[in-house]
């Protein structure tokens, strides 16, 4: 293999991410559009790939504009990993193994982050899949607490034969409302240490921290996710209008097709910032039960209507002291491409220790004013202490757990599979067509079984 594989690919500076269900073709050639310029697809597991011919037909989808394209694969069977690379590499130029997810299911399946303490069958998998195919092997890691052991890691794997390492400045536990700020300086460490090219990922939300990270690491290039999403244009440096890039993206579907939960999820990011405000509700709910590419336009023309007035200036509004601004009179205004600011994550322990003040405190109150309910609540309270205790030790370890969702202070479902309360699980199977057998709500079958019934008609009228 030639060692200026990176050359060849014009050493790319502005890089998108592989997420699940995010990173998908027509994602990433509107990224390319707008300033990106390597992309990744998204996580494919390399079991499944390699044994089932539809998944690989429906999942990896690319065309001649594509590139430069890396593959990224999950697994942990360095055969079966290098022969999911087999079957790509004509395709991409390069392929990477993911050891950054860190989420339950990565540690169910024995992948990703949870890999990164198994330096022996990782030198197996880089080795085994640097020898199957002709194109470089990458890998996207995460960094250990320890600085020296980063480095020992990063070194191990390059030494095993990866080309090219991608560090997300986070340890394996700083995720969801957890996730806290990305360390550089581990990141820079790292990059002294290793002569491959490298790539830097975490607190990026415009260009101005791109060149800054660049600047600071001295890494070879740059990746984004959370950034991306939000801001399809981050990398051209700009903040479009929402409506703008939606409508975009939406054509570009309409050449590369994708499952409507995926356009479900880019256009809540799109537009999330819009989506806080309480008056917009109507149009996120279509946006909820939107089926296909006409559902998901009018949303677009929906929040172009009532917008476009406030980003032109034609039309003002009275803040909360009564004083006429124009537009919203903000850096930048709900309407426009932005990045998604987290609390953190001693803001969120903050946040749920108050949340389980509030619910003691109503308890007591509750238990005080006893004496002042009237007699339908006091039967019913009576009846409910004359119910049998259920065993300790099969409630839940979680007592006063709280809703997942880090801006909700509602207790979670006992068994919501998500670790939600009902209204945000709702939302989120909504959102991201799900079902929740906890809850009860099943937003998945139900819209199978209407598309079912609808196929149905449609041959009958036939």
């Amino acid at each position: 293999m030639e060692s200026n594989w990176f050359d060849k690919i014009g050493r790319p500076r502005y890089v998108v991410a592989p997420m699940v269900d995010a990173s998908e073709l027509a994602w990433r050639i509107l990224c390319r559009r707008h300033g990106a310029e390597l992309c990744y697809t998204p996580m494919f597991h390399s079991n499944v790939f390699t044994k089932d011919a539809k998944y690989r037909k429906e999942i990896f989808t690319t065309c001649p504009t594509d590139r430069p394209l890396i593959v990224q694969f999950c697994g942990n069977n360095p055969d079966v990993m290098a022969a999911a690379a087999k079957l790509v590499e004509n395709e991409c130029d390069a392929i990477d193994i993911n050891l950054g997810c860190p989420q339950s299911i990565a540690k169910r399946g024995r992948y990703g982050a949870f890999l990164q303490d198994e330096w022996n069958l990782l030198k197996s998998i880089v080795t085994a899949m640097s020898n199957a195919v002709k194109v470089p092997i990458t890998c996207k890691v995460r960094i250990f607490e320890s600085v020296e052991k980063s480095v020992q890691y990063a070194q191990m794997l390059q030494d095993a034969g990866c080309k090219l390492l991608t560090v997300h400045g986070r340890t394996r536990e700083q995720k969801g409302p957890l996730t806290g700020i990305a360390n550089w300086k581990h990141i820079q460490a790292i990059r002294e240490a290793v002569t491959v090219p490298m790539f830097a990922n975490g607190n990026i939300q415009c260009l101005e921290d791109v060149h800054r990270c660049i600047d600071y690491i001295k890494v070879d290039g740059v990746m984004s996710a959370e950034g991306i999403l939000t801001n399809p244009a981050l990398f051209e440096g700009i903040n479009p209008l929402s409506w703008e890039i939606a409508e975009e993206y939406l054509s570009l579907v309409e050449m590369y097709p994708c499952p409507t939960s995926y356009i479900r999820g880019h256009l809540f990011k799109i537009f999330h910032k819009i989506f806080t405000f309480d008056e917009n509700n109507d149009v996120r709910q279509l946006l909820a039960r939107a089926q296909n590419l006409n559902d998901f336009k009018d949303v677009c023309i929906e929040i172009k209507k009532k917008y476009t007035p406030y980003h032109e200036g034609t039309v003002h509004y009275e803040d909360d002291e009564g004083i006429i601004r124009v537009g919203f009179n903000l850096i930048l205004p709900p309407w426009i491409c932005q990045p998604y600011i987290r609390i953190s994550p001693e803001e969120h322990v903050q946040k749920m220790e108050m949340a389980i003040k509030i619910q003691e405190h109503k308890r007591t109150h509750e238990e005080t004013d006893v004496n002042m309910l009237s007699r339908k609540k006091i039967k019913k309270l009576e009846r409910i202490s004359r119910r049998p205790i259920k065993d300790v030790s099969q409630q839940s370890e979680r007592p006063n757990a709280i809703c997942l969702n880090e801006v909700c202070p509602n207790p979670l479902g006992g068994k919501c599979l998500y670790q939600l309360c009902k209204k945000c699980c709702r939302n989120k199977c909504y959102e991201e067509d799900l079902d929740c057998k906890g809850h009860g709500i099943l937003v998945h079958t139900r819209r199978e079984m209407a598309k079912r019934f609808a196929n149905e008609d449609m041959k009958n009228e036939t």
